[in-house]
């Protein structure tokens, strides 16, 4: 009988064993065992006091939206980034129009977290730097104009931003025009 390598008889033995553990599985799964009692559901009551309900764009608003602002800075010539984010902040979608600028991208989302989580215009809270410099040094937020809340009975739920325009003026007149879409 020919002796076998040792990577042979290693490979030979784990090849073995996993034959041997998928039957002991298989027989394992078929073997005759009492049905699991079926778990309890919890429903969920509106009116208890330790849950909260939330309102949530869908991601056919989220692409409306995107989709009008993108729109509106075509018909101006501009090259722009739209992001839409949840209520989160969490990024529902980012369109990149043709020849917008790398930095669009990142700017339009970080701009559409800004406005949802201040519940304001990023263009209005840009102006509060002056009174509290250290807000620019949270992570995620860029206070540039161009970011607009989407907002429910005055709660934010989304944020929109556009970035690539030459001015965050055009960036935020973009922005609007997608959550003036929703209200259509």
């Amino acid at each position: 009988m020919k002796k076998m390598s040792l990577r042979t008889r290693v490979l030979t033995g784990a090849v073995a064993a996993a034959l041997g553990a998928g039957t002991f599985g298989a027989m394992s799964a078929n073997a005759s065992a009492p049905a699991a009692a079926p778990a309890t559901t919890v429903k969920a009551d509106t009116a208890n006091r330790n849950l909260q309900q939330s309102t949530h764009l869908t991601v056919d608003a989220a692409s409306k939206a995107a989709q009008a602002a993108l729109d509106a800075a075509e018909k101006e010539n501009q090259r722009v980034a739209v992001s839409v984010v949840d209520r989160n902040g969490n990024t529902i979608l980012t369109l990149r129009g043709d020849g917008s600028g790398p930095q669009a991208y990142e700017s339009a989302e970080k701009k559409a977290y800004t406005a949802v989580s201040w519940n304001a215009p990023t263009s209005e809270l840009a102006g509060r730097l002056a009174q509290a410099p250290n807000l620019k040094d949270i992570p995620g937020t860029l206070f540039l104009a161009g970011g607009a809340p989407v907002q429910v009975k005055g709660a934010p739920v989304a944020g929109i931003g556009v970035a690539g325009a030459p001015s965050g003026d055009l960036d935020e007149k973009f922005a609007r025009a997608g959550v003036a879409a929703l209200a259509k």
